[in-house]
């Protein structure tokens, strides 16, 4: 068997798949996938564009959501050039530093939109529990300082996972079960022990969303208490509203994302077709619906959009 490592002179290559089974009708598929990547681009684009025009828009809230919408923007980038090259022009080479590149930053920017999306929860908490002392508590440079931790949160995690990987050989059988590069299924192809990257990885899960998840459920349990101490139901109704455009977003990042990982524990009777395809829907689902949530559901942005 041959094996390969970085010491070759050679560039490792891998093969990016597709849609296995489906290769006839990888342009026809492609349509919505490209249609979901423009929205997802031109949706984020035009959010943090108004949140930067718009001076009455420079509130906490509003510059967690542009975190968000950064956030978003970045994870579309991460894989529009390899899913879209895959799925029109036959492109499945990918060397392994441009795959360990993609792998790092795709993985670091969904560890970071559990970081804001805890971020906002922590702003929901502050607005509802403590109102008199919401401008008080998130300041511009506590704000500044919450996004500076999470990212070094997201760099220290991730770094590890990227150094352990290069430091793998693989053999001969190098194509990868998705149109981007996912560690667990790098890992896999390789001819060494991959424990050491299997517990780094899971470190990192546990020590971003795995935190971040149940921070999130409790931060809601105490608004949810607040707000049912209200005596008006008028009054209870206007803390709730403020709440839904987060929930939402809450809810379409931590809900495919836990059917993507039971489907890929459980469901091994399914065709290989519906693995790749809700991977590659997983990833576009919360940048193409947060921009549309956050303009339906907030006044704010709707008519400063509108305008």
């Amino acid at each position: 068997m041959l094996v390969l490592n970085n010491t070759n002179a050679q560039p490792l290559t891998f093969l990016l798949t597709g849609i296995p089974g489906l290769k006839e009708a990888l342009v026809w598929i492609s349509i919505p996938f490209c249609l979901l990547y423009i929205i997802a681009l031109s949706g984020n684009s035009m959010i943090l564009f108004v949140i930067l025009r718009e001076q009455s828009l420079h509130e906490p809230m509003y510059y967690f959501l542009s975190m968000l919408s950064a956030t978003d923007l970045s994870l579309s980038l991460c894989t529009l050039s390899t899913t879209l090259g895959v799925f029109w022009f036959e492109a499945r080479e990918i060397t392994l530093n441009a795959c360990i590149a993609q792998m790092f930053f795709l993985h670091g920017f969904t560890f970071m939109e559990s970081g804001v999306l805890l971020a906002m929860a922590f702003d929901r908490f502050v607005a509802i529990c403590d109102p008199l002392r919401y401008t008080t508590i998130l300041t511009s440079a506590r704000i500044a300082q919450i996004g500076v931790s999470m990212l070094i949160r997201d760099v220290a995690v991730m770094l590890p996972v990227v150094l352990f990987v290069k430091r793998l050989s693989f053999c001969s059988s190098m194509v990868l079960s998705h149109s981007y590069c996912y560690h667990v299924d790098l890992i896999q192809l390789s001819c060494t022990d991959n424990r050491i990257n299997s517990i780094l990885g899971l470190i990192a899960l546990f020590s971003t969303t795995g935190f971040d998840c149940p921070c999130i459920l409790l931060s809601y349990v105490l608004i949810i208490r607040s707000v049912l101490s209200i005596v008006s139901s008028e009054g209870q109704q206007k803390a709730f509203n403020t709440c839904i455009s987060h929930v939402s977003a809450v809810a379409i990042f931590y809900i495919p994302l836990i059917s993507l990982s039971l489907v890929h524990r459980y469901g091994h009777s399914a065709p290989p077709f519906v693995h790749t395809i809700m991977a590659n829907v997983f990833l576009l689902i919360p940048p193409v619906l947060n921009p549309i949530i956050y303009s339906v559901k907030t006044k704010q942005i709707r008519k400063a959009i509108v305008k």
